[in-house]
């Protein structure tokens, strides 16, 4: 298939070309995102984000994420994982043939957040899919992946009752930081 036909060949090319980082983690504290990405906008390769709901015993309530949670008993394996919670939080039903490659595992790095690996999954689709917000999420947004690079700044940010600056993007209103701040900079050093 040439890349006129399929937009994704050179970013699934390149993912498939590596070997993505795996961490090693007790079943309990895996977790998988879905990085969803979109064509046939008039902007070019959009990616699916939300703002995850106000939930008091939820440490990341209210942030901007990448769908996606923690692995059940239930699902074969991580990316079941992805599949089940992209669905759940946006309605999305992803199919194993839209999954183009992985990106590195990571784990958060402040250490009042909850000790967990979390492995992205980048999918790609021809077009936005229809959107259905679930339980967990307060809203879905599209953001167009070639203008996030200008938005990049440092945002202050409270962590433990401590003020800290912090590598981050700027979506309108919203701020984009930690996790799903490092995940799409990996996924942005890949497309240059």
């Amino acid at each position: 298939m040439s890349s006129e036909r399929d937009p994704f060949a050179a970013l699934r090319g390149r993912l498939q070309a590596r070997r993505p980082r795996h961490i090693r983690a007790p079943a309990g504290s895996q977790s998988s995102v879905a990085v969803l990405l979109a064509t046939g906008h008039a902007h070019g390769l959009e990616v699916l984000l939300m703002e995850r709901a106000l939930r008091p015993q939820d440490p990341w309530s209210g942030h901007i994420a990448l769908p996606g949670g923690r692995r059940e008993p239930s699902d074969m394996d991580r990316l079941a994982t992805c599949l089940r919670e992209t669905r759940e939080e946006t309605g999305v039903s992803l199919l194993r043939e839209d999954l183009l490659g992985e990106l590195d595992e990571i784990s958060p790095r402040t250490p009042t957040y909850p000790r967990l690996s979390v492995r992205p999954f980048v999918f790609g689709m021809a077009a936005r899919p229809a959107l259905c917000t679930g339980p967990e999420a307060a809203d879905l947004f599209w953001v167009e992946l070639a203008g996030l690079p200008v938005t990049r700044g440092e945002e202050t940010f409270q962590i433990a009752g401590r003020p800290a600056r912090l590598p981050a993007f700027r979506v309108g209103s919203r701020v984009v930081w930690g996790i799903t701040y490092r995940i799409l900079g990996s996924l942005l050093d890949l497309l240059d």
